[in-house]
Parts: C-alpha cells; structure tokens; sequence
C-alpha cells in the first residue's frame, strides 16, 4: 500500500460540496487516513477572482501512480470540471503531491508535485498532517519547507473539521 497525499481545491460553485463528494469518491477506491483542515486561499496564478477552498487529504492505495492520477480526473469529471485552460477557476482540482517517497517524471505526471514547494495553500494543509514529512528531492520536511517559504499566497483556517464519512 502506498501512502498517497492528494491536494483538494475548488473555486466554482459549492466548493465546499464538491470538496466532500471528492473525498466521499476517494473513500470508496482507497483508504482514507487522515484529512487536514479547510483552508480558504486567493488564487495564485489563477484568471478567477473567486477565493478557493483547499485541504490536503492521506489516503493509503494499492494504484499505481497512473491509476490514482485517472481515478483524480474521473472524480474531477464527475464534478463537472471543465479543462479549457491552465489555471482557470474550477469546481473540482485533485493533484498528486506525493505518492510514498517516489519521484515520477514523465510528460502528464510528475511526483512530487513540480510546485508543491511553492504554494502556501499546499504546504499549510500538508504541513499539518505530517510536518516532519520529507520532500523526496529536497530532503527537507514539508514543515521546513512552509516555514522557509516568503511568498506563495495568503492561507485562512476555515474548519479544522468539515468532512463527515
């Protein structure tokens, strides 16, 4: 089984609805372990004015990394994400940030997450599950890694509980 930490944003539509039905989906094709808290962020890189919800989410799985990666899009099908352009407001973003401490770089999947390590909105939540937790390039922790980081956007604690199984 390979520890998987999943990133989790939405700034279409009920976010916070599309951010559970992800995580009840992933609930019934993998193990999940641990869920970070909600966070409310601005968009980094993004055309959308709208505030984003983002977590991080633990999940234990038996997929290969391809297979997590269709099984993301299919969720994020499911949710009625729309691929028109890169960085666009969405309903649904599901990204692979670490699949157990393996570095994957092909053309349409790289692990860890080629910007895991520049955006706050990532780090927070992934920080909180496992700070201690270390970057497979870098050697460093991802507590390290947020303490260390000086731009990458503004991060608001919104739950720390809001996804029911």
């Amino acid at each position: 089984m390979a520890e998987t930490y999943i990133g989790l944003g939405s700034n279409l539509g009920d976010r916070l609805e599309h951010l559970c039905r992800a995580l009840d989906r992933l609930d019934t094709s993998c193990a999940v372990k641990k869920v970070s808290s909600l966070y409310e962020t601005e968009p980094v890189d993004d055309a959308g004015p709208y505030e984003f919800l983002n977590a991080v989410v633990l999940i234990e799985t038996s997929l290969p990394p391809r297979e997590v990666l269709c099984l993301l899009h299919d969720i994020e099908d499911e949710r009625e994400r729309v691929r028109r352009s890169r960085n666009e407001p969405r309903t649904l973003d599901l990204d692979i940030l670490l699949y157990d401490q393996w570095i994957v770089r092909e053309q349409d999947l790289v692990i860890p997450h080629p910007r895991l390590h520049q955006r706050r909105f990532v780090l927070a939540p992934l920080a909180e599950l496992s700070p201690s937790l270390q970057h497979p390039v870098f050697g460093v922790a991802v507590g390290k890694l947020e303490e260390l980081l000086r731009v990458g956007g503004t991060v608001k604690l919104v739950a720390e509980q809001w996804w029911k199984r």
